[in-house]
C-alpha cells in the first residue's frame, strides 16, 4: 500500500506522514527541505532562483516516488504529484518565466510517461491535511526557519495566502488516486487521542479502497 500525504506548508502533513509510517509499520519517504541548499537561496531571491529551485523539487520527488512505487509499502511527505502547484504559482508571480515553465512542463510530463512503466502506476490513497490560515502561520512561527519568517520579509504572508488558497482547488481536481481530507484544526496531532483518531480514519479508507 503506497500512501501520499498533502498539503501546505505548515499544515502538519511531516507529522502526519511520520504518524501513519509507524502506525503502518512502514517506511516514511520526508520531503527534502533541511538539505535542499536552493531553499535559503529562494527565499531571499526567488526571481534568481526558483526555477532552480523547482528543478531540484522535481528530481528529489521524482526519484521519490520510483522508489515508492516500487517499493510498494510506504508512506511519502508530499510528492511529484502537488509539484506543479508550485511551479505554476512562481509562474503567476513573475518568478519563472513562461519558457521555463514550458521547459518544466515537458519535464514533468517525460517523468510521468515513465511511471506509467512501473508495476504501480499510481499511489492507493492521496491524504489532503487542511487547516485555517492562521493556524499555517502559527505553525511556520513555531517551527523557526529563518527564511520562511513573515517577520523578515512581510511579502511572504501574500505567498502563502496564495498557496493555501490555491490547494483547495488542487485538491478538488486531483484524480491520480483515490484521496481523502483531514481537518488538522480540528484533530490537531499534539493530541495523542486525536492521533488515533486521524489514523482509524485513514484505516477505513484504506479498507473501502481495499
Amino acid at each position: 500500500m503506497v500512501i501520499i500525504t498533502a498539503g501546505m506548508i505548515g499544515v502538519g502533513k511531516t507529522t502526519l506522514t511520520g504518524k501513519i509510517a509507524e502506525h503502518l509499520n512502514t517506511q516514511a519517504f520526508f520531503e527534502p527541505v533541511g538539505e535542499n541548499p536552493v531553499l535559503p537561496l529562494y527565499y531571499k531571491n526567488p526571481k534568481q532562483y526558483g526555477f532552480l529551485l523547482q528543478i531540484y523539487f522535481l528530481n528529489k520527488r521524482f526519484s521519490m516516488i520510483k522508489q515508492a512505487l516500487s517499493d510498494d509499502n510506504n508512506v511519502l511527505d508530499r510528492s511529484i504529484y502537488e509539484d506543479a502547484l508550485f511551479t505554476k504559482e512562481n509562474n503567476a508571480e513573475g518568478n519563472i518565466s513562461d519558457t521555463e515553465l514550458a521547459v518544466y512542463l515537458q519535464l514533468l510530463d517525460n517523468m510521468m510517461q515513465d511511471l506509467n512503466h512501473l508495476p504501480k502506476k499510481a499511489p492507493d490513497l492521496m491524504v489532503y491535511s487542511e487547516t485555517t490560515f492562521e493556524t499555517i502561520l502559527y505553525r511556520i512561527k513555531k517551527r523557526g526557519r529563518d527564511y520562511e519568517q513573515i517577520d523578515h520579509n512581510p511579502e511572504l504572508k501574500d505567498y502563502y495566502y496564495k498557496m493555501w488558497s490555491a490547494y483547495k482547488d488542487w485538491y478538488r481536481e486531483y484524480d491520480a488516486s483515490p484521496k481523502m481530507k483531514i481537518d488538522l484544526d480540528r484533530y490537531n496531532l499534539d493530541d495523542p487521542k486525536n492521533v488515533e483518531i486521524v489514523l482509524g480514519m485513514i484505516d477505513e479508507r484504506l479498507a473501502a479502497i481495499r
